[in-house]
């Protein structure tokens, strides 16, 4: 199924209960919570708005996966699901950024693991570790291995995956998005060259975060 409407699709019986919910403040003539409604309304269609991106298809370049604020650049030393040595690079997602999460790089997907976790600020290191979360691995077509993951945030409730192991994803496809506030981390090769530096603002499918060797 394809995931390029203007609204994510998850994000309309939010959207309709809202309304709802406005038509009947309107309805019984509470004028304030009606205007508070409906602009809670406007919030809930801009949280989960879908736009195009495009990007300059250049050879090597990795792009951004989310929309953010990058928080965190680090070579980092793993083992488990995700293991061996990496850069890694932290999203910081707040409720006002386009929740829709895009491939990185093309490549096919090796693994999906999802880990059940707890809530913290998804700006704390120990999010990475502690939080909710969904992994990602692509392989590339000269055997690269990206990781990327998925992590819940202190309001995110729910992590959408809408790919499966096995699938062919090409550069700035869409994979997923998260609810309501969050962060994805980037597991990168070493040799990577990174672009991107703390704090700079991203988009993902647009921003370049950095170049395979």
């Amino acid at each position: 199924m394809k995931h390029d409407g203007i609204i994510a699709q998850e994000g309309y019986p939010f959207i309709v209960f809202c309304l709802i919910i406005t038509a009947l403040l309107a309805f019984l003539g509470i004028a304030w919570l009606t205007i508070l409604s409906a602009l809670f309304t406007v919030f809930i269609v801009s949280f989960f708005r879908n736009p195009e991106r495009f990007f300059d298809q250049e050879d090597k370049v990795v792009i951004s996966p989310a929309d953010g604020k990058i928080i965190k650049i680090e070579n980092v030393e793993v083992s488990g699901n995700i293991s061996g040595s990496f850069k890694k690079i932290s999203i910081f997602m707040n409720v006002f950024n386009v929740h829709v999460n895009r491939s990185p790089y093309d490549g096919r997907i090796e693994a999906i693991n999802y880990h059940e976790g707890k809530f913290f600020s998804a700006n704390l290191d120990k999010a990475s570790e502690d939080n909710e979360r969904n992994e990602i691995m692509l392989i590339t077509d000269d055997g690269r291995r990206i990781w990327f993951v998925q992590i819940a945030g202190l309001i995110a409730r729910r992590i959408v995956c809408w790919v499966n192991a096995g699938m062919n994803l090409k550069k700035g496809e869409r994979f997923g998005i998260i609810c309501f506030g969050s962060r994805v981390d980037v597991y990168l090769p070493p040799d990577t060259t990174i672009k991107v530096k703390l704090n700079d603002k991203v988009k993902a499918g647009q921003t370049a975060l950095g170049y395979l060797a």
